[in-house]
């Protein structure tokens, strides 16, 4: 519940908040076309982002690998594109910042370190057993 409302209250509460902010520095007029500004330019970089994605995956699979980062990397990109058409300062900031590969590459190997330290906690809770058939163990 907490999550919920923090991302579906806050976070528009927050853009509501830096809106005003920004708008009362640089005038309403200039607020409005710096977000239709940040719109257009951002979709425009992540549809160059993805077309360099789509060809990165497809020397990987001419290659015969698995393209996996491509995989996430478009995903991430197509993320990027919908905050970026969300109206918003921080929602941008968070879209351009996974746009760029070398952020994007830096969050990936953070995200990735972060769960090879979890999956490392959770191999010692493992228990191992055996299985016994009743009815097998009635038979002898």
């Amino acid at each position: 519940m907490n999550t919920f409302f923090l991302f579906f209250i806050g976070l528009p509460a927050l853009e509501i908040f830096l809106m005003i902010k920004i708008g009362g520095k640089i005038g309403a007029l200039n607020t409005v076309l710096l977000i239709f500004f940040t719109a257009i330019i951002g979709v425009y970089f992540a549809r160059l982002q993805g077309i360099q994605t789509i060809k990165s995956g497809l020397n990987s699979l001419y290659k015969n690998e698995t393209p996996i980062y491509e995989i996430i990397s478009g995903a991430s990109i197509a993320f990027a594109a919908l905050l970026l058409i969300v109206p918003g300062f921080l929602t941008d900031l968070i879209g351009f910042i996974l746009l760029f590969p070398l952020t994007r590459n830096f969050l990936f190997k953070f995200i990735v370190k972060k769960n090879i330290a979890k999956d490392q906690k959770s191999e010692k809770k493992i228990i191992d057993g055996e299985i016994i058939d009743k009815d097998k163990k009635n038979e002898l």
